[in-house]
């Protein structure tokens, strides 16, 4: 049978069409002169006008081929992502070869490996879903839940992009797994790979008018940039389309080439047989509402409305991103700056000319600068707005001011405006699982609920009646799922990736070890007298990648060896500030030698309302560095008990005693048996 195959795809390679997008590929070629006048020679205040530009010539084909990486090679010859992975997965073999590794990417899923197990390596596959909005219908949601028992290995886990990963499902699984997801109203089509991933907007399901046009925007460009070749309709469910029909205004969007974007009479008028260069992310919001980390994305479409609320246009951002690698200082996180605006008609236009921009220019030779980021960085913004403006046919006009941005997580208890109410859910690093995980399934079930997945790794069901929301309420707190109020508010913002032990990029603990450094942090927050509703946000990865985005935190802990980190600083609350490296392979036994001092001087120095991202920016590094150099501990108060839970010593030591058996303090363990106590009072009340 596999020969069989083998022949077919042997033969796929000799159509004159496919041979036309091979060397149509390889003639791509950095650009040069470019004679276009960029948007911003105009003076601002002159009206805007809208000229058309030329279409780019394409490069010059008599060059020699450029140097290509290993996986642009397994692109070239994959037969639009199909071939050798179809062969591979008709093997008796638990895992697949090179690369299919790299091919099963585009159809949403990565070959992983348990690395706590000694001996030979045990195979699985993580599945990605692919949710524009983080909308979830209650069908999926169900499906995902039952595949993770029978299939997985018995959670779910919610992404910072908004979708559903599925941890150790077998190779032999697999296309039943998928084709169940497809049937099930969901996707991984593009989950991974070099492509357009999931696409970002506010998961809040509000009844207003910028709201439900960002989302419905984020569904049209996910719909516009979803490959069209079929290869993962062919090898899940035998070829067989399961889409609902997509706007007219995207089909026109993706078949116009008047400016030269698509490639002639192929199965992928967008991506040709290469695809792009690396992944490649989109975020659609509101003003005010960064949710979505805005400028972490390589574009960002932020949507302008008129003085009555109806959307004229977006705001453009273009060139962020979070992966880096260790001690090579020409990679680096960074954060996406204004392209210019456009006229809500022409939304799909202007990301289709950027996506072309980067697939025709960004670096094929060298995948650690392949994300557009490089290519923004290399060329500057006015050049590549040049290129982007051929391509797209018009000028950009000017970007428009938007107001301040606010991290919103949208977590308890919400009307939606159309006389339903949303509840958002608060859950450690997305990982559902356990009496949570029952829960949520007998709740979503009983009320036919559908859901939405947070950026921030939380889940909101939407569409409650109001008087759902006692019963509601009292089923999810018995499982841990309490009103936000009564979690630690350093959980509610902190973020880490899965890591070890299934990531194979993992340099050491994220997922894992996050809980207990947020206890820590806690502990040393009470050690230097600062409240319990104070918080800071913290995001862990287990290497440079960045997948929990730490590069915004306003303290990142990004693994760079065994059991050690590195440690960033300078983020602000609302997402907008990059942070920046202010100490290397940091042993996690030694964290509290840094965290003390940088706390301990945050609240006796800080300004009115000061953040502690905004601190340590003020302060400088160096500043810090020698605090750090310098920390010999806090200045004891004249107490050695923290009494104000207390009425003596006696009772303090007992439960101090308690507590180290659950490895926290006294003062913890008195906040949680109140905390916990109070929940369970205000869930037994009407409202």
């Amino acid at each position: 049978m596999a020969t069989s195959v083998g022949a077919a795809n042997a033969a796929v390679f000799k159509d004159p069409k496919i041979q036309t997008q091979i060397q149509t590929f390889k003639a791509f070629k950095p650009w040069t002169a470019l004679p276009v006048t960029t948007s911003r020679s105009r003076p601002r205040s002159s009206p805007s006008v809208i000229r058309a530009v030329s279409t780019p010539v394409k490069p010059d084909t008599t060059t020699s081929e450029p140097k290509r990486s290993k996986v642009e090679i397994f692109k070239e010859q994959s037969n639009f992502i199909r071939y050798p992975l179809n062969e591979e997965l008709l093997t008796d073999a638990p895992n697949i070869n090179e690369a299919a590794t790299q091919l099963i990417k585009f159809h949403g899923s990565y070959q992983q490996a348990n690395r706590d197990e000694r001996g030979p390596k045990s195979y699985s596959f993580m599945l990605r879903t692919k949710n524009p909005c983080g909308k979830v219908p209650n069908k999926l949601y169900l499906a995902m839940d039952d595949l993770a028992d029978e299939f997985g290995i018995g959670t779910l886990r919610l992404t910072t992009r908004q979708t559903f990963q599925l941890h150790g499902v077998l190779k032999k699984d697999l296309k039943t797994v998928m084709s169940t997801i497809i049937r099930s109203m969901g996707s991984t089509l593009g989950a991974c790979g070099d492509l357009n991933r999931n696409v970002l907007a506010p998961a809040a399901p509000f009844a207003r008018k910028d709201y439900l046009f960002a989302q419905e925007t984020a569904d049209n460009i996910a719909a516009l940039l979803t490959p069209q070749s079929g290869f993962y309709y062919d090898m899940w469910v035998d070829g067989e389309r399961l889409m609902s029909a997509e706007p007219p205004e995207v089909t026109r969007a993706r078949n116009d080439n008047s400016h030269g974007t698509n490639f002639l009479d192929s199965p992928e008028p967008i991506y040709g047989t290469q695809f792009l260069p690396r992944k490649f992310k989109v975020a659609v919001t509101v003003p005010t509402d960064n949710s979505v980390d805005i400028f972490t994305n390589d574009v960002g479409v932020v949507v302008v409305s008129d003085a009555n609320g109806e959307p004229l246009g977006f705001n453009i951002y273009v060139g962020g991103g979070m992966g880096r690698t260790h001690r090579l200082e020409t990679t680096f996180p960074r954060l996406s700056e204004s392209l210019g605006f456009v006229r809500k008609e022409d939304i799909l236009y202007a990301v289709k000319a950027i996506v072309v921009t980067q697939r025709e220019n960004g670096r094929r030779d060298d995948r650690k600068y392949s994300r557009m980021k490089y290519l923004i960085d290399s060329w500057g913004i006015e050049k590549f707005r040049s290129v982007v403006e051929q391509y797209y046919g018009k000028k950009f006009e000017p970007i428009h001011e938007l107001p301040e941005w606010e991290f919103k997580s949208y977590l308890g208890w919400h009307e939606q405006g159309d006389g339903g109410l949303f509840c958002g859910l608060h859950v450690d690093n997305g990982r559902i699982g356990g009496k949570m995980k029952k829960t949520l399934r007998e709740v979503i079930e009983k009320y036919n609920l559908d859901v939405r997945l947070t950026p921030n790794q939380n889940i909101i069901l939407c569409n409650i009646r109001s008087a759902w929301k006692r019963p509601i309420t009292t089923a999810l707190a018995q499982a841990g799922l309490l009103h936000p109020r009564y979690v630690d508010p350093l959980n509610l913002t902190a973020m880490a990736c899965p890591a070890l032990p299934l990531c194979p990029l993992a340099i050491t603990e994220a997922e894992r070890g996050i809980p207990d450094l947020l206890k820590r942090v806690r502990a040393v927050f009470e050690k230097v007298g600062l409240k319990y509703n104070e918080s800071v946000v913290i995001r862990v990865t287990g290497c440079p990648n960045g997948c929990a985005r730490p590069y915004m935190a306003e303290l990142g802990l990004v693994g760079d060896g065994p059991n050690s980190y590195q440690i960033w600083l300078g983020g602000t609350p609302n997402q907008t500030s990059l942070a920046r490296t202010f100490m290397n392979k940091v042993k996690i036994q030694d964290l509290e030698k840094v965290f003390e001092p940088l706390f301990y001087y945050w609240k006796r120095k800080r300004q009115t309302k000061e953040s502690f991202g905004n601190f340590t920016n003020r302060m400088g590094f160096e500043k810090l560095q020698e605090l750090v150099d310098k920390w010999e501990g806090p200045v004891m108060s004249p107490s050695r008990f923290n009494l104000k839970l207390f009425a003596d010593k006696e009772t303090y030591e007992a439960v101090d005693a308690l507590a180290k058996l659950q490895n926290k303090n006294a003062h913890q363990l008195a906040m949680e048996v109140i905390r916990n106590f109070v929940a369970a009072q205000q869930n037994g009340k009407g409202e």
